[in-house]
C-alpha cells in the first residue's frame, strides 16, 4: 500500500513541473520578456540582456530533470529537494500578492499557497524517498540482497 501511495504521489506532483518546463521552451521569447518585466519590477530595475535567458534556461532545467527524477524514482530525494529550492524564489518573486490589492491579491496569494503546498508535498518526498514502485526502490532491494 505504502509503495502505491508513493507512486500516486509522484506521479501527481510530477506534471506540474513537466508542463511549465514544456511551455517555457516551447515560448522561450514571450518568457524571456515576461521574466524580463518580472525580475525587473521585483528587483526594481532593468536586467542585463542575457541573464533572463540564462536563469529561463536554469528553471526549465531544474523543472524538467528534478520531475523527471521524482516521477520515476531515480535519485527522487534530490530531484524534489531541486524543485523545493527552486520554487522558493518562485513564489516569492512571481506571487508576491503583498504588493497587490483587491481581486489580484487574493489570485496571487492563491498562487502563493499552491507553491507553499507543493513545497510540502515534495519535503515528503526529501524526508520518505520515492517508495518502493521506483527505481531508488529497486535500487535499495538490490543492495539488500547482496
Amino acid at each position: 500500500m505504502q509503495s502505491a501511495t508513493a507512486l500516486l504521489g509522484r506521479l501527481l506532483i510530477s506534471p506540474i513541473f513537466i508542463f511549465s518546463a514544456v511551455h517555457k521552451l516551447m515560448n522561450w521569447q514571450a518568457t524571456v520578456g515576461e521574466l524580463t518585466t518580472q525580475l525587473g519590477q521585483s528587483l526594481g530595475r532593468e536586467l542585463a540582456e542575457p541573464l533572463p535567458a540564462i536563469l529561463l534556461g536554469v528553471a526549465a532545467g531544474v523543472e524538467l530533470l528534478g520531475s523527471l527524477m521524482v516521477l520515476f524514482g531515480c535519485g527522487a530525494r534530490l530531484g524534489a529537494l531541486a524543485l523545493f529550492l527552486f520554487l522558493i524564489p518562485t513564489a516569492l518573486v512571481f506571487h508576491d500578492f503583498w504588493t497587490f490589492s483587491g481581486a489580484e491579491r487574493m489570485n496571487q496569494m492563491q498562487h502563493f499557497m499552491k507553491n507553499v503546498t507543493i513545497m510540502g508535498g515534495l519535503l515528503m518526498i526529501v524526508a520518505l524517498g520515492a517508495g518502493g514502485a521506483s527505481v531508488d526502490g529497486r535500487r535499495k532491494r538490490a543492495h539488500n540482497a547482496t
